[in-house]
């Protein structure tokens, strides 16, 4: 029983989570989709998916640069313009990605903790919310599955 414990409480924490709720065959992949500039691992790596699968990808044109430079803050405000006919945005929110050479060995090396939602800009309705940290290669193969899941056929 011992033995048991400790096994699990070393394994356990290696482990990846996912939380994903996805609306099934509710994308369509040849209207425009709206995904902000910029990013970590997950924000860059969601266009290039995209794209792949030949959506319809837009950045937003820059409209307003507000620099917040001072002693606590050194960073800028930046605002873009989502375009117009714009049918789905992604929104991605991330942490600075982990290099993990031995967990992450065969999988990418990366550790990636993120949350990925698309909704859809008319209705308001969220086709995707999930929250997920993996390794980088089977954090892509599940984007991978879940825009299959939702691509209309």
């Amino acid at each position: 029983m011992f033995r048991f414990i400790i096994i699990l409480s070393v394994i356990l924490p290696l482990t990846a989570c996912n939380s994903v709720y996805v609306k099934p065959n509710s994308l369509d992949t040849s209207q425009k989709i709206y995904v902000p500039v910029g990013g970590y691992s997950m924000k860059r790596s969601i266009k290039v998916a995209m794209q792949n699968r030949g959506y319809n990808i837009r950045t937003g044109a820059l409209i307003k640069t507000h620099d917040t430079a001072d002693d606590s803050n050194d960073f800028d405000l930046e605002t873009y313009q989502i375009p117009s006919g714009t049918k789905y945005s992604v929104r991605v929110r991330e942490r600075s990605e982990i290099f993990r050479p031995i967990w992450c060995m065969f999988n990418g090396f990366w550790w990636w903790n993120f949350n990925v939602s698309i909704v859809e800009q008319k209705t308001g309705t969220e086709i995707l919310s999930w929250r997920g940290r993996g390794c980088q290669n089977s954090s892509l193969r599940k984007l991978d599955e879940l825009l299959e899941t939702m691509e209309i056929k």
